[in-house]
């Protein structure tokens, strides 16, 4: 297990905007679903790249934003390099969501303006980690993770605003190439590679599991890290096999990351299946079922199975890891802050008393309902599935801010 210390952690009022944002964006990417038509959705489709931009931008790396502004210093064991900079990386990030996802549905001519706003907002959050990074004089395999991350999303930002531009028609570039080095690079390039890097930081932590082999993320992070390379020199440059490389290489990655999280929740002291451990089991177990649907796709080239797999990834796996860890980091945030100080003083609760069981239990019921009548809806082609597995996710992501809320608001 990792040494942790919250001497360098940021104040709570610094990073409860990113995590009430974010679940906010989570509720209103369960409404978009129901503007779709499956017989009319394709991966080119801008209702799809607008769905994807409000739920990789708006929710997951809102809070994946959050979440780093307060593991890093805690990790290093140094302050930020300029924490104050936070405070201006949250309202640039929601306002460029936003303008992106009107672009992509109504006006075009919003992408660039919104890309640059997200832009600069990216800009500031990767230079502050860099720059708090090299004031560390040797790194962990954890923070080279961050630094590999950061990299591929200065990259990833880049590619994003040229496909803005050429989305606009400001400029004339390949728009599919731009695409795939742009999904590669921010999914499986940043995102990917810093769940890797935080959850050996916080799984093991949450569970109290030690004395385990960090050489499989190692190897799945190298092993990301390559395919997410080939896809994009494949692109750029026409070379099709190197894209093929790439697309066996990043499931290979996420099958050798899941062998150490199974290896540490076999091994794991802290047993109880509480709304954190069943959310991260549900994640892994949608993880591994996209794989499975990715190859299916690779085989068939049957498209459904590649929407299908997406689905998986993006509400199954993101979704339900970065919801089951907010049970756990916003009730020690705000333990933290607000009750240690009072520790003999007076009785203070435990964490578990900062989560409502009965509704966390619920937003863990709807959500993963949901998610499994949505992905049965994609591969069946139903319009009619798809609504009511959206339906049980709108219940789920109310319940979540709910939950959110209350455990911020805690006294």
């Amino acid at each position: 297990m990792m040494k942790i210390s919250q001497e360098f952690a940021p104040p709570f009022k610094l990073i409860a905007p990113f995590f009430i944002l974010g679940s906010i964006f989570f509720v209103i990417a369960t409404l978009f679903l129901y503007s779709f038509d499956l017989a009319d959705i394709s991966y080119t489709n801008p209702q799809l790249i607008a769905f994807s931009h409000l739920f990789l931008l708006g929710f997951v790396m809102m809070i994946i934003f959050g979440a780093m502004a307060q593991l890093v210093p805690v990790v290093l064991e140094v302050g930020h390099f300029g924490v104050e900079l936070f405070y201006a990386i949250w309202p640039l990030l929601f306002i460029g969501s936003v303008m992106m996802v009107f672009g992509f549905l109504y006006s075009p001519a919003l992408l660039p303006y919104g890309g640059m706003v997200v832009l600069i907002s990216m800009m500031i959050f990767v230079a502050e980690i860099f720059l708090t990074i090299f004031k560390v004089e040797k790194l962990t395999l954890v923070m080279s993770s961050v630094l590999i991350s950061n990299t591929f999303l200065f990259f990833g930002i880049i590619f994003g605003l040229l496909m803005a531009l050429t989305f606009a028609g400001t400029i004339s570039l390949d728009i599919e190439a731009l695409l795939r080095s742009h999904v590669y690079a921010v999914i499986g390039g940043y995102i990917t590679i810093t769940i890797m890097g935080l959850s050996i930081v916080l799984i093991p932590m949450f569970t109290l599991a030690h004395s385990f082999s960090m050489k499989p993320l190692e190897i799945a992070m190298w092993t990301m890290s390559t395919a997410v390379v080939f896809v994009i020199i494949g692109s750029l440059l026409d070379v099709v096999v190197l894209n093929y490389i790439g697309y066996v290489l990043a499931p290979l990655a996420m099958t050798i990351y899941f062998s150490l999280i199974y290896t540490i929740y076999k091994t794991r002291p802290r047993k109880e299946n509480d709304v954190y451990a069943l959310s991260v089991v549900f994640s892994y177990l949608s993880m591994l079922v996209s794989i499975g649907l990715f190859a299916v796709y690779f085989f068939t080239d049957k498209q459904n199975f590649l929407l299908a797999s997406g689905w998986l990834f993006f509400f199954g796996f993101f979704a339900f890891l970065i919801t089951g860890h907010l049970y756990k980091i916003i009730p020690f945030l705000v333990w933290f802050e607000r009750f240690s100080p009072l520790v003999g003083k007076q009785k203070v609760p435990m964490l578990a008393d900062m989560v409502p069981p009965r509704a966390s239990e619920a937003q863990l019921l709807f959500s993963s309902v949901g998610v499994l009548i949505v992905t049965g809806a994609i591969l069946a082609g139903s319009n009619e599935f798809l609504y009511a597995g959206a339906s049980f996710l709108l219940l789920g992501s109310i319940a979540f801010v709910r939950n959110v809320f209350y455990m911020i608001n805690f006294k």
